[in-house]
């Protein structure tokens, strides 16, 4: 198994929309897709998001994105989750 290591630098003001989009829309989507979601956490400047996701094998993350993306309910929200994102960093990790 491999996880991403996702760190959104969320707009200011906007952690508390993003947190309710993030747990009523992207989180249940994800898991409904494969994608499980181990974590999530805001910092205490809340100015950063950052979550775990796994997929079964590196080869499976192109695949599994493909599918969510492309679901329904994700191009339902359109550039709702984007509107709340400054910046993005994702490192793809493997258990030590």
């Amino acid at each position: 198994m491999v996880s991403q290591l996702r760190i959104y630098t969320i707009n200011g003001g906007m952690m508390d929309s993003w947190v309710k989009l993030f747990n009523e829309h992207l989180k249940p989507n994800h898991e409904k897709h494969g994608i499980p979601i181990e974590a999530a956490w805001v910092n205490l400047d809340r100015t950063e998001f950052v979550w775990v996701r796994s997929f079964d094998s590196v080869d499976q993350i192109k695949i599994k994105e493909a599918e969510y993306y492309s679901s329904p309910e994700r191009l339902a929200l359109g550039d709702q989750p984007s509107q709340h994102i400054a910046k993005t960093e994702v490192r793809v990790v493997e258990q030590a």
